[in-house]
């Protein structure tokens, strides 16, 4: 029996280093203690390590990866090199001087001129992909400066050439001034950014106005069929209703529909999603006064937390514009990108604090159809497939990636920034990326989406594995039984 254990333990100890040499396919592991989980059928390998807090990606035309380093506040280029199916940073180099640069970060579609902001002006540069050289700095957006929420998101319309979008969120939890129009707080608007070297906007005062009332839009796309434009939004932590603590699973995180910029009519463009006032609801059950609420509706802030309410109710709340999809609340999305025929929507979720369980850190998929809208109704609670997660969120967030910004390419792999950790992750559907094809920067990803399962790298484990597998399960039984 003892020859038998000792068996098994060796066939236990080669079965781990099977698998961890399967799960570890490309390049180095995730740092620290991080154990990433996949989705069947997608794998994983970390592209760059030792980043100061990567947030927005992109991929220029010339396959260079731009990264806004916001501990440093700067872009960064690196060139990537491929081998096998495996993708390496080459060389690396700051592209921008140190501006403060934190979140943004878009680039025009003949790839000469780059956009990046900082918590309070949007930039641009004309930029040289094959030298990765900027010059002829110019300021385009101005006077954004504001505490707590401070991300500037931009977006390049394709279907309205010439129109950026900037995104601004509040400058507190509950910050009354975001209900005047005049202060610009939580509003997103866009700009005519045509001749880049004409004009610096002021973001209170100038810009067409998609939404106000949106607390912290940070996430923004436009979808490639119909135009458009949807925004991801974190919503508030620590609220009460009626003296009672419903913060744990309320209020929702929002998926928010903003009309479009290539003239197609839509009433509620320009209008007000309710905040500071209202909030959308996810776990209707913990709310009181509850009868004529459900999962998605809009409801009034607690007056005990707002002396300034003026009697907003929730009929108030009802009469704004409503979110078009919710989710778990305080997962905190950071980023949207639209697959290449519009049929999927990926968003990072970047995890929560506000919460006594965590939840987040990953990064999830939502089927669209084909003519722009999200399949699940407002009030699905399912409508976010898990893609890339971590294993154990109780490790989090001291030890889980905190997913932030993607860039897809061309095969439609997902590149994806993790701040907390200084990585590049590079996510893989193999069935996508092999059937694929397209332009350097073009999104193609497979529609579908299976369960996730726990483990990273290559679900389908090579055979060596498996029957190893087998006959440490025999050898097990044979041990129990003798």
């Amino acid at each position: 029996m003892m020859m038998q254990t000792a068996t098994v333990a060796t066939l236990l100890a080669t079965l781990s280093l099977s698998f961890a040499q399967s799960s570890s396919r490309c390049g180095p592991a995730p740092s620290g203690s991080i154990q990433p989980s996949l989705a069947s059928g997608y794998h994983m390998q970390v592209v760059a390590t030792g980043l100061s807090k990567p947030r927005g990606i992109l991929l220029d035309n010339a396959g260079n990866l731009l990264v806004v380093e916001q501990g440093r506040g700067v872009v960064s280029a690196h060139t990537l090199n491929e081998n096998n199916g495996c993708v390496s940073v080459g060389t690396s180099i700051d592209v921008t001087p140190a501006l403060s640069l934190n979140h943004g970060i878009e680039i025009s579609n003949d790839g000469s001129t780059l956009f990046a902001s900082s918590s309070e002006n949007v930039y641009s540069w004309s930029y040289n992909q094959r030298a990765r050289t900027v010059s002829n700095n110019a300021t385009l957006v101005e006077h954004m400066a504001g505490s707590d929420h401070t991300t500037r998101t931009l977006l390049l319309s394709n279907k309205a050439p010439g129109l950026l979008v900037v995104t601004r969120g509040s400058t507190s939890n509950i910050d009354f001034d975001a209900a005047s129009l005049s202060s610009g707080h939580s509003q997103i608007k866009a700009f005519n950014v045509s001749n880049v070297t004409s004009t610096t906007y002021d973001f209170d005062s100038d810009g067409l106005r998609l939404g106000w009332g949106l607390r912290n839009d940070v996430g923004i796309a436009e979808h490639p069929n119909s135009g458009g434009i949807y925004s991801v939004e974190n919503s508030a932590d620590q609220l009460t209703r009626m003296g009672v603590d419903i913060h744990e699973n309320n209020p929702a995180e929002e998926l928010n529909f903003l009309g479009y910029l290539n003239g197609t009519e839509y009433a509620s463009q320009g209008g007000n999603f309710g905040y500071p006032w209202c909030f959308a609801a996810w776990g209707v059950d913990e709310l009181p006064d509850n009868d004529n609420l459900t999962v998605g509706s809009q409801f009034a802030i607690d007056a005990s937390q707002d002396s300034n309410n003026e009697n907003r109710t929730d009929a108030y709340c009802a009469q704004q514009v409503p979110p078009r999809l919710v989710f778990q609340a305080h997962m905190a999305p950071l980023d949207i990108k639209f697959n290449n025929s519009g049929t999927e929507a990926w968003i990072t979720f970047h995890g929560s604090w506000n919460r006594d369980e965590p939840v987040g850190y990953k990064m999830s998929v939502v089927a669209f159809n084909a003519n722009g809208d999200p399949v699940d109704a407002l009030q699905s609670k399912t409508a976010a497939r898990d893609i890339f997660s971590n294993q154990d969120l109780s490790q989090c967030p001291d030890n889980c990636f905190r997913p932030v910004g993607m860039a897809i390419d061309s095969r439609g792999r997902i590149f994806v920034s993790s701040d907390a950790s200084g990585e590049i992750y590079l996510i893989t559907n193999e069935a996508a990326a092999s059937n694929s094809s397209g332009s350097p920067n073009s999104t193609s990803t497979s529609s579908g989406s299976p369960p996730v399962s726990t483990g990273v790298g290559n679900s389908n484990q090579p055979a060596a594995v498996l029957i190893l597998a087998g006959l440490l399960c025999t050898l097990a039984l044979t041990t129990l039984i003798n």
